[in-house]
């Protein structure tokens, strides 16, 4: 049975824990989330968005509160938490502005006369399933564009997020959401797989989470003929093409892998680098993440604490022990701290090999992998040897020559000389073992729309 509890990873302690639902209380839940949408499809959009501007508001106004509470569940250092909340709100008030526009009617050229018009309807209900590493910023990225588009939510939390999920629905509702707009259920993953997806009222899925996740969720979905948005994990590349680039490149290698602990699916995973400058990188490198310290989350100066959890910790601990008994070199951390709760410290690895679990698997945490190459191509061939297609980042002195290689690299998303980043406005998306589906942006908004075509007689 899942538990639901906040699970300091500071400290260790459980500080609070919560009832996962009963197979009434869920059964009620997707009722009320059904009963609200009759009413709810018909709002306007001004309406929606006056209430999205409050949610909006309601963020900023408990700023403090939120990342507090993040802060304890999983362990982001506090000025980390103010970047969600803040990215948070800018995704609601991006949709609550552009919502109307993105879903307005588009007429059509008909070719043997007449009229014809596409508009987007809503389509009813709809299940989010969200992990714990971005608790506010997952949410409202599939939260924001659905409800402004006329559905109705939902929302299964990961299990050491039940403080944050609880705080949320509040605030929807607080900001004037009908009751049912926006539900919160503390599920188990069997009661999500047998009595949600299957109910013929649900009509559709977002999950972000592993891949391992996203298959057993889209398979009980294919069986019950339910859209899926998938958003999974990645191994992104990260290359490196001449030794002009290489000082802003080791800057931004350490600040992209070890935000968040390294516990972002769109992190520069694989530093790729070419083999003439390999060894200056490499040691510039070293001493950027030898300054990478471990800190109290919830100080302002801390830019790295624990990990989510002790299991998150003793997945990665078993992945980097794989990788050096089978050869790598740990020139910067390796292992564990030795305290209480779930401290890994920034760790950098070379001599990866394809017999180690680290060179296709992804590793969720604060471990950089830097990988040579003798050539351009043999960087693009390295890129692609992977089951994953989040995103990558080239760099070059040559932005050109960048983006002609960011060209030929199979991922939904390319960066050329900055780390992947997020933004309301920029699609977010994978291919391969990464998912499908896009959330973001004008996209993001139109997965869960019915596009009805209406066409009118030429008399």
């Amino acid at each position: 049975m899942t538990t639901y509890a906040v699970t300091n990873p500071a400290t260790g302690a459980v500080e609070k824990t919560y009832p996962t639902a009963t197979d009434e209380q869920i059964t009620e839940a997707v009722n009320l989330a059904a009963e609200t949408f009759t009413s709810y499809a018909n709002t306007s959009f001004e309406q929606r968005a006056q209430w999205m501007h409050r949610v909006a508001d309601l963020y900023e106004e408990r700023l403090d509160q939120l990342c507090s509470i993040i802060t304890r569940e999983m362990g982001k250092p506090v000025r980390q938490a103010e970047f969600e909340v803040k990215i948070s709100v800018s995704i609601y008030r991006y949709y609550a502005d552009h919502a109307a526009e993105f879903l307005a009617d588009e007429e059509l050229p008909v070719a043997r006369g007449g009229q014809a018009k596409v508009q987007y309807d809503p389509v009813g209900v709809l299940l989010g399933i969200m992990p714990w590493n971005f608790p506010y910023y997952q949410v409202a990225r599939f939260a924001g564009p659905n409800l402004m588009a006329g559905n109705t939510i939902v929302l299964k939390h990961a299990p050491q997020c039940p403080e944050s999920a609880e705080v949320m629905e509040q605030i929807f509702h607080e900001a004037g959401f009908p009751a049912g707009a926006y539900v919160n259920i503390y599920a188990s993953n069997e009661q999500i797989a047998e009595r949600v997806i299957p109910d013929p009222r649900v009509q559709g899925v977002s999950l972000t989470g592993s891949d391992r996740a996203g298959a057993a969720v889209a398979e009980t979905a294919g069986k019950h003929l339910k859209k899926v948005v998938l958003e999974l994990g990645g191994n992104d590349p990260f290359i490196v093409l001449d030794r002009e680039i290489v000082p802003q490149a080791v800057e931004l290698a350490a600040t992209s892998r070890f935000g968040n602990a390294g516990q972002a699916c769109n992190a520069a995973k694989r530093l790729i680098v070419l083999e003439e400058f390999y060894d200056d990188f490499v040691e510039q490198l070293k001493t950027a993440v030898e300054q990478v310290q471990l800190g109290d989350p919830t100080q302002p100066e801390t830019a790295m604490g624990p990990m989510s959890s002790q299991q998150a910790l003793e997945n990665l601990d078993a992945q980097v022990r794989d990788a050096i008994d089978h050869g790598a070199t740990a020139h910067v951390g390796g292992a564990p701290e030795d305290r209480e709760g779930a401290w890994y410290p920034a760790t950098l690895l070379t001599g990866l090999t394809p017999e180690m679990r680290a060179y296709s698997e992804e590793l969720f945490g604060p471990v950089a992998m830097v990988y040579s190459v003798a050539s351009e191509e043999e960087a693009i061939k390295l890129a692609n040897d992977t089951p994953y297609g989040l995103t990558a980042t080239v760099h070059s002195s040559d932005p050109a020559r960048a983006a002609e290689v960011g060209n030929q690299i199979h991922t939904g998303q390319v960066f050329i000389n900055e780390t992947s980043t997020t933004a309301a406005e920029l699609p977010f998306g994978g291919v391969k073992r990464s998912g499908f589906g896009r959330e973001l942006g004008p996209y993001g908004i139109k997965e869960f729309v019915n596009v009805r075509l209406v066409k009118y007689s030429k008399n």
